[in-house]
C-alpha cells in the first residue's frame, strides 16, 4: 500500500539497505537569549530597586527623628506597619485572591521569622537604640549588619566569600567609621543602647538570610506583605499607646507616621525583596552602606543641616567601598 508524503516533507533515501527510510530529525529551534541576569550582572530593575531602598530607607532616618517625640517607639513601629500592611494589601491581595498563592504548612515558618524579627523587633529595637545613642554612634553600629550579612551568606547559603566583597565591605565600613566620628554630636552611648542597636543589626542580618529562600516561591511583594502583617500582629499590644499618641500628635508628625509607612516600609522593604530575589545577599547587605550617607544629604536638602567635612568623606569612601564589591575576582 502506497503512502503519500506530506507537502515539505524530508524525501527518503531510496538507497537506504533493506527498502527502509529514515526521516532525519527537524533541526533544534533556536534557544531564545536567556533574561536572566548572569553572575555579576544585575538587571535594570535590580538597580532601581537598590537605588529606591537606598534613599527611602536614607530618609527613613530623617522621618524617625521628625515624629519621634510624638510618637515611642512601640507605637512608632505598629503605626507603619499597620499602614504599610494597608497600603501593600491594596495591590497584593487582588494577586492572592486570583491565584490562591498562600504559604502552606512549612512554608510559614521563615515567614514568621523575619516578620517577627525584622518587622517587628528590628523596629523597636532600633527606635528605642536612637532614644539613647547619638546619630553617628547608631549609624556605626547599625552598619555591622551588611558584615554579619556577608558572613551568614558565605556560609549558610554557600554565597563563599569573595576577596572584593571582603575588601569592599571594609572599605565602606571605614566610611560609616568616618562619618560617626566626625558627628557634631558626642556619645551618649550607654550599655543598654549599644544592646539594642548590635540586636537591631543582629535581627535585620539573620531576617535578610531567612528571606532569601522564600523569594525564591513568592513575589517580593507577597513576601514581604507576609512579613508586614505578622510584624504587625505581634506589635498589637502597643495599639491603645498608638491610639493615645495619634490623638495628641501634632499633623505634621501624623503625615511623617504616614510617609514612614508608606514609603520606607510598604515600598522600600518591597524593592528590597525584589532586588534580593536577583542579587547575593552579601553583595545586597552592602549596598547598605550607602545609606547614612544618603541620610546626611537628605538632611541638609530638607532640615538644612549642612553636612560636615567628615560626613561627605565619609560617604565618599562608602561610595568607593560599595563600588568594590561589584568587583569580581580573576
Amino acid at each position: 500500500m502506497a503512502t503519500t508524503a506530506q507537502t515539505g516533507s524530508p524525501q527518503p533515501d531510496s538507497s537506504h539497505p533493506g527498502g527502509t527510510h529514515e526521516v532525519p530529525p527537524p533541526a533544534p529551534a533556536p534557544t531564545p537569549p536567556s533574561t536572566t541576569p548572569q553572575p555579576g550582572q544585575i538587571s535594570r530593575l535590580g538597580i532601581a530597586a537598590v537605588v529606591v531602598t537606598v534613599v527611602l530607607w536614607a530618609s527613613a532616618f530623617v522621618g524617625i527623628r521628625a515624629v519621634g517625640p510624638s510618637f515611642s517607639p512601640g507605637s512608632l513601629t505598629l503605626g507603619r506597619l499597620a499602614i504599610a500592611a494597608v497600603v501593600l494589601g491594596l495591590v497584593v491581595l487582588p494577586q492572592l485572591l486570583k491565584n490562591s498563592n498562600l504559604p502552606r504548612g512549612r512554608e510559614w515558618w521563615p515567614i514568621l521569622a523575619y516578620g517577627v524579627m525584622w518587622f517587628g523587633g528590628y523596629n523597636v529595637a532600633l527606635n528605642a537604640a536612637e532614644h539613647l545613642l547619638d546619630a553617628g554612634t547608631a549609624a556605626l553600629l547599625i552598619n555591622v549588619n551588611p558584615i554579619l550579612v556577608a558572613i551568614m551568606a558565605g556560609v549558610i547559603l554557600k554565597e563563599g566569600f569573595p576577596r572584593w566583597l571582603i575588601i569592599g565591605s571594609l572599605v565602606a565600613f571605614g566610611g560609616v567609621a568616618v562619618i560617626a566620628l566626625g558627628s557634631g554630636q558626642r556619645s551618649t552611648a550607654d550599655v543598654a543602647g549599644v544592646l539594642l542597636c548590635l540586636l537591631a543589626a543582629a535581627l535585620a542580618a539573620v531576617s535578610v538570610i531567612v528571606q532569601k529562600p522564600v523569594l525564591r516561591k513568592f513575589p517580593a511583594a507577597q513576601a514581604t506583605w507576609f512579613g508586614i502583617m505578622v510584624g504587625a500582629i505581634c506589635c498589637l499590644p502597643f495599639s491603645g499607646q498608638l491610639i493615645a499618641e495619634l490623638q495628641a500628635a501634632p499633623l505634621p508628625a501624623t503625615l511623617g507616621l504616614v510617609y514612614l509607612g508608606v514609603f520606607p516600609t510598604a515600598i522600600a522593604f518591597t524593592t528590597w525583596a525584589y532586588a534580593l530575589s536577583l542579587i547575593d545577599a552579601g553583595r545586597l547587605a552592602a549596598t547598605t552602606y550607602l545609606v547614612p550617607g544618603t541620610t546626611i544629604l537628605i538632611s541638609w536638602l530638607v532640615l538644612g543641616e549642612i553636612p560636615t567635612v567628615w560626613g561627605l568623606v565619609g560617604g565618599a569612601i562608602c561610595l568607593v567601598g560599595v563600588g568594590l564589591t561589584r568587583r569580581r575576582s580573576r
